[in-house]
């Protein structure tokens, strides 16, 4: 076996120092994991604490504005539309002049029926002094019996004719004053339904103008059957108030009171209706429009809350990053309970005065280094705040 030569032995020691080397630097500059972990910059986040509070417990259901009362007007005796009384939109009161019928046919029959009563009245009074002397004569046989009871019917007949002319002016006027149609309800009229100079009819199906009244105001809405147990409870302990809001959820329109709950389920939808009253004082709620409803039926007292965008869903429920002392997050499972105004009640999951997340949780993963804003902005502020040396002047 032939041995290497020296040359060969110091190129190969030459190698092996030369990988040694190597991985002595390699060694040398490689981070640890504490040093990379301290190096990776902090991600800036929002944080809030867990605190005790009172939580009022409400449901929301889609809704439909509708009109308290809503009265087509019409004629009710046929006639020529002299004019219309109102400004189309216009608020009205009960009793208001809307529109005016020509009169004059229906003033004629009324005319004709008090004079009819009137002829009918000097009859009966003329057969009541008949009578008188025809019932003094007889006891001294001046008069028969015969005569005496002729000239007693005759009255009574008078009177009764007297009942059937009082009945007669009394439709005649009621059909005069059905010539001014006046406003059945306190209300808003609607676009006009006719112009002045048609002839109306009782029996059309048409009508003048559209009232509605809109203060109040009611809002129809459905909520789950599931809901429907609560809500009875609150009506039992009394009245229950109701707040509109608009489609968006951004706006509140008006508060009111909850009137009813309807006697049945709808077993397609498993729903029950809802009706509320709203005073509408603004003219914030109109018939026909689409609403949410928010039914408030209790308060949960003294229970954790967490602001609700500290709370994620994820693919086992929902789950919050908190803030450990180190600085960095861990993932931590919720069991939540009611969310009412931007708070969300947690039933397990987090301890009193724990720091959740609220911001930028698309960047977090546990362990990650986290910095809270609020603590940057008072730095901020503490360094605006406080006094600057003014420099040393040297002469």
């Amino acid at each position: 076996m032939k041995r290497p030569s020296g040359v060969q032995n110091r190129v190969l020691l030459g190698g092996l120092a030369l990988i040694a080397l190597l991985a002595c630097l390699t060694l040398i500059h490689k981070p640890s994991d504490g040093a990379a972990h301290l190096a990776a910059p902090a991600i800036p986040v929002d944080t809030a604490a867990a605190n005790l509070a009172d939580v009022p417990v409400h449901f929301d259901g889609l809704g439909t504005v509708q009109a308290f009362y809503t009265v087509t007007v019409t004629a009710r005796v046929d006639g020529e539309l002299e004019k219309i009384a109102f400004v189309e939109g216009q608020t009205v009161r009960k009793g208001d002049l809307l529109a005016q019928l020509d009169p004059r046919p229906t003033r004629s029959a009324y005319d004709q029926a008090v004079a009819t009563k009137a002829k009918d009245a000097a009859q009966l009074a003329n057969s009541q002094r008949d009578l008188a002397r025809y019932t003094l004569l007889q006891p001294e046989n001046l008069a028969s019996k015969q005569t005496v009871d002729t000239a007693r019917a005759a009255v009574d007949q008078l009177q009764a004719q007297l009942q059937v002319d009082q009945a007669i002016v009394d439709n005649a006027r009621t059909q005069l004053d059905y010539t001014r149609i006046t406003s059945p309800i306190n209300g808003r009229t609607g676009i006009r339904l006719i112009d002045p100079g048609n002839i109306v009819h009782a029996a059309s199906a048409g009508g003048i103008v559209v009232v509605t009244q809109v203060q109040p105001i009611s809002v129809i809405f459905t909520l789950p059957e599931e809901d429907i147990s609560a809500i009875g409870a609150a009506l039992a302990a009394g009245p229950v108030p109701v707040t509109t809001l608009s489609r968006d959820g951004n706006t509140e329109l008006d508060q009111g009171t909850l009137t009813l709950v309807d006697n049945m389920i709808d077993q397609t939808t498993g729903t029950a209706k809802l009706k509320a009253t709203f005073d509408n004082a603004r003219n914030t709620l109109w018939p026909g429009q689409y609403v949410n409803a928010r039914v408030w039926v209790s308060i949960e007292r003294n229970v954790l809350t967490v602001p609700s965008s500290a709370v994620q869903l994820g693919p086992n429920g929902p789950f919050t990053y908190v803030v450990k002392s180190d600085s960095t997050v861990e993932m931590r499972p919720l069991t939540i309970g009611t969310e009412s105004g931007g708070m969300t009640v947690i039933k397990s999951g987090l301890a009193i005065n724990e720091h959740v997340v609220t911001s930028n949780q698309y960047r977090l993963q546990p362990g990650v280094l986290v910095h809270d804003n609020a603590a940057n902005a008072s730095g901020a502020n503490a360094a605006a705040e406080s006094p600057v040396a003014a420099p040393h002047k040297t002469s």
